[in-house]
């Protein structure tokens, strides 16, 4: 079962004092991952014979409980916010201690991995967990190691560890903890497993500016001449979705570096938001359920063990994690050529953006700091009405650094390389949610197909009032009356008012940035605004 078997190798886990004695599983197959977390009831095997677990008390992420230890190195470099929150040598140090003493009292999952498909910048991990359905997380998301190379960073994941708030320096028993002086990532009392992957993304955003890699949060594919597009987008906006496109090959479908001549994927598979999946809307999603990928909190029709995506009822934020290699039309390796064309995907739920428009060099700027989409009533406890949501680099949470170091970094790609960015909402369409309609995918992908082929460089193009976005007025696939927000709406009155409200927050939002940009940027966002 890949036991460990020295003194040396047992240190060398992460896990100081571990007896070799103690049960400890190295580099386990897929399946023997699968095996043993059926064996000790992490999960159930579905009818499509993939492993489906409950992540348990947090179904995503919990951005208040993700520390960063402060020293010498961190002190004067991290953008400590309500997303980077500093914590102790000491606090770690004795919250390590314990975490190790609890594991080495179970059994134990390791897996050796790599993060980053361009080999200059590439990272290697240990991972180590307690779960081995965790494990099996690692082996979908993570590279596989090419050689004998000693990881370079730890992670250890233990969920069943609880700790003290009152003792252990944390705000709550569930933490996520990165010390980069020790190169260590030590997650407990949660099982959720996206704290795994962003942890490593969040390491990856720290240490990659200072290669002069731009480390984004987008998926990124290539067309059959060779063009590398990418898109940017928050959860819920169609990153996975849209870059899973027949035909192309996709390169990643969340996390990727810009750096001198490339395009690259850190990662070596996907983890896909899955809520009312089905394969006639997303076909290569669909394919990719099979042995060998990781279900999180889905619900099954009664008395089978056949899933129902369209039941929420355990979290909106039902996931699928699964290799690249679910996926017939990848690129290996995973990179590709500097892009041609840059998406920023958002769900606009008050209907006001345009399905898309083209922006230039400032606007690109302003929106990717902006990053927005909105949230919807209904999916969050106390919404009741469109809520709009800016994350900075479509990517706030996992951002070491100032949202400003980024995108200047964008901004220095923008002057330097020929190349198209597009907003497109994947949102609503003919009024906000609850009186307007979800903007069609197939529509959607008409949009980006159009673009992508170079069918929107000739067309004519209107200005949208407020926002100065500039739609174009044709585009094959689509109906033009759509194309421009205000013709889609009844009362045109209505779209205005609602357009000066949303313009008002996103300047709102931008003024935080204004010492730092020389209000550069806030003066291409929208202009004509109610009072704040």
């Amino acid at each position: 079962m890949g036991q460990i078997t020295n003194k040396n190798a047992a240190m060398q886990l992460g896990l100081p004092g571990r007896n070799i004695a103690q049960e400890t599983h190295c580099q386990l197959t897929p399946e023997n991952l699968i095996k043993e977390a059926l064996k000790r009831g992490e999960g159930d095997l579905t009818d499509q014979h993939v492993l489906a677990i409950d992540t348990g008390e947090f179904t995503g992420r919990s951005p208040k409980d993700r520390f960063i230890v402060t020293d010498s190195l961190t002190k004067d470099a991290v953008w400590w916010s309500d997303i980077n929150i500093p914590i102790s040598t000491e606090v770690f140090d004795c919250l390590y201690t314990k975490v190790v003493d609890y594991l080495n009292q179970r059994a134990v999952f390791v897996r050796d991995a790599m993060v980053g498909a361009e080999k200059n910048s590439r990272l290697t991990l240990r991972v180590v967990t307690e779960t081995a359905s965790q494990n099996l997380f690692a082996y979908n998301l993570f590279l596989r190691p090419d050689g004998d190379t000693e990881p370079e960073w730890t992670i250890i994941s233990a969920p069943g560890f609880k700790a003290d708030p009152f003792i252990d320096g944390t705000r709550q028993h569930n933490f996520s903890i990165i010390n980069f002086t020790r190169k260590t990532i030590l997650i407990g009392g949660t099982g959720y497993t996206g704290e795994i992957k962003k942890a490593v993304f969040a390491v990856l955003n720290f240490i990659l500016p200072q290669q002069n890699i731009l480390p984004m949060h987008c998926a990124a594919n290539k067309g059959e001449d060779g063009d590398t597009a990418i898109f940017f987008g928050l959860s819920g906006t169609g990153k996975t979705t849209l870059s899973a496109d027949p035909e192309r090959q996709l390169i990643g479908d969340d996390e990727h570096g810009w750096g001198e001549n490339s395009v690259f994927n850190f990662e070596g598979g996907c983890y896909a938001k899955i809520a009312g999946l089905s394969a006639e809307k997303e076909p290569q999603i669909y394919e990719a359920l099979r042995r060998g990928a990781l279900l999180e909190n889905v619900c099954f029709y009664p008395l089978s063990k056949t899933v129902d995506f369209n039941n929420i009822s355990k979290t909106e934020n039902i996931r699928l994690s699964y290799p690249l290699s679910h996926i017939n039309n990848t690129v290996n390796p995973a990179v590709g050529d500097v892009p041609r064309n840059i998406f920023f995907l958002t769900a606009d739920a008050f209907g006001v953006l345009p399905p898309i428009a083209k922006l230039n060099k400032a606007q690109a700027m302003y929106y990717f700091l902006s990053g927005y989409t909105a949230k919807i009533a209904g999916t969050e406890f106390g919404i009741n009405e469109p809520e709009a949501t800016f994350s900075a680099c479509f990517g706030r949470a996992f951002l070491p650094l100032h949202p400003m170091k980024y995108a200047e970094m964008l901004g220095e790609k923008l002057d330097k390389y020929p190349l198209n960015v597009w907003l497109v909402n994947t949102g609503w369409t003919g009024g906000s949610y609850g009186t307007g309609e979800r903007i069609k995918l197939s529509y959607t992908r008409a949009m980006i197909k159009a673009a992508l082929k170079g069918q929107l460089d000739y067309v004519p193009y209107q200005k949208l009032p407020v926002f100065d976005l500039m739609i174009p007025a044709w585009c094959p696939g689509v109906p033009s009356g759509m194309l421009n927000p205000v013709n889609t709406w009844a009362d045109p009155y209505s779209y205005e008012e609602t357009a000066r409200h949303l313009a008002g927050l996103f300047r709102k939002n931008c003024s935080q940035y204004q010492s730092f940009a020389d209000g550069m940027l806030c003066s291409v966002g929208p202009v004509a605004v109610s009072p704040l």
